[in-house]
């Protein structure tokens, strides 16, 4: 499972032209599932996302989570966090979840935040979305369950 983490002002999901999702400071988090991945997975990345110090302290230190500072995160789900660009032209998705495995594991990645008291808004699953943000920084992660990165 890969978390691009995007440290954010604000982050807005459109679907249609209508935005459906909207969060103030906090996090843009687009969520790419594994063919292998499994509970275990969700589990271990919802703690590294919650656990991440990128908020800076009164001293202007990178040193608080999104626990201490109390923002929110928009959850988008991105299969092409998967796309293998190594070989020709075209990326293969070959290592990406089937869609029944990705929406349950991105349901429960969700709703395990949600659990821990942040406020949550996602995009819909398998649809076609026009993300927009202000990233704060820019301050981008990545995050993957394998420890490839």
């Amino acid at each position: 499972m890969r978390v691009v983490v995007q440290r954010v002002k604000q982050a807005r999901v459109d679907i249609a032209g209508e935005t459906t999702a909207m969060v103030g400071e906090g996090f843009l988090l687009l969520l790419g599932v594994q063919k292998n991945d499994s509970e275990g997975d969700v589990k271990y990345l919802v703690d590294r996302v919650l656990g991440l110090r990128i908020f800076e302290d009164a001293r202007g230190k990178m040193n608080l989570s999104i626990m201490d500072k109390g923002g929110a995160i928009l959850i988008i789900s991105q299969f092409t966090l998967y796309g293998d660009c190594r070989k020709g032209r075209r990326p293969s998705f070959d290592d990406a979840a089937p869609m029944e495995l990705a929406k349950n594991l991105y349901n429960l990645f969700v709703e395990k935040i949600k659990e821990r008291g942040v406020r949550v808004e996602t995009g819909r699953f398998g649809s076609f979305m026009d993300v927009s943000l202000i990233n704060s920084g820019p301050a981008t992660f990545l995050l993957d369950s394998n420890k490839v990165f």
